[in-house]
């Protein structure tokens, strides 16, 4: 685990806005609903970026269910994008939302984009959750077409969480990377690696942020809290990754 005091709260400056962005693989809600309820609330993200949202039968109120035992309010995605999803709380004021699916490569499961442009205080920022492709060439198309739909939502300012499936010294990772700040690497807090809970030794999970929001500290929220050790790993088989980040006010 990186040294670090402490990981800053949400609050509002002078001229920019704390926000807390927590990226978080829930396998389809799988696995034990109420440690990651707790998990999720102790984390206390403006922001929340699910992958593995609950998309098939009755998804919307599962994503409906997990959202008030959170203390939260869905925003966009789940079954309409082929998992990712956007969580907030009302702090964030949503001018709008998008969801999309990405080309599919026969043979491999759908892969999608949720995205959304909130105001949070005096801030703009655009929001995307991704999870790409285990596939190593369609996984470097979809991260190519993350970057493009996220110069798309037209603000200075944006966050990207996800699980890339791939590590940083991937190409696909590097090619999101180049681009972006991988948040991780600007100021490490917390654990690293985010797979698998009991045995991790992968950091193929990221909250990653365009040019101008400045990472305040980012990582597996051991230690933070009211996040148990029992709780991540009965949760879910990813590790979530929460990022603390100062957003310039206006656009």
């Amino acid at each position: 685990m990186a040294e670090h005091p402490g990981l800053p709260a949400s609050g509002t400056e002078e001229d920019a806005v704390r926000v807390r962005v927590l990226s978080y693989n829930i396998r389809s809600m799988r696995d034990d609903r109420a440690a990651l309820a707790r998990v999720i609330r102790a984390c206390a993200a403006d922001l929340v970026l699910i992958q593995e949202a609950p998309r098939f039968f009755r998804w919307r109120k599962a994503a409906e269910r997990l959202a008030r035992s959170a203390g939260l309010v869905y925003v966009t995605g789940g079954g309409t994008t082929a998992g990712p999803m956007i969580l907030a709380t009302l702090r964030a004021h949503v001018e709008r939302t998008e969801d999309v699916l990405l080309p599919r490569t026969p043979g491999l499961h759908q892969r999608g984009l949720a995205t959304a442009v909130v105001r949070i205080g005096g801030a703009r920022l655009g929001v995307v959750s991704t999870h790409l492709s285990l596939a190593d060439r369609e996984r470097y198309e979809q991260a190519g077409l993350l970057l493009e739909r996220l110069a798309a939502l037209g603000t200075r300012h944006a966050v990207v969480g996800g699980d890339l499936n791939d590590r940083p010294d991937g190409r696909s990772f590097r090619r999101l990377a180049d681009r972006l700040t991988d948040a991780w690497a600007a100021e490490p807090w917390g654990g690293e690696f985010t797979s698998t809970p009991h045995e991790p030794v992968q950091r193929i999970d990221a909250v990653l942020t365009t040019d101008g929001v400045e990472v305040l500290g980012c990582g597996v929220p051991h230690g933070l809290p009211g996040v148990r050790e029992a709780d991540l790993l009965a949760a879910s088989d990813h590790l979530p990754v929460l990022a603390a980040l100062r957003v310039p006010a206006g656009d």
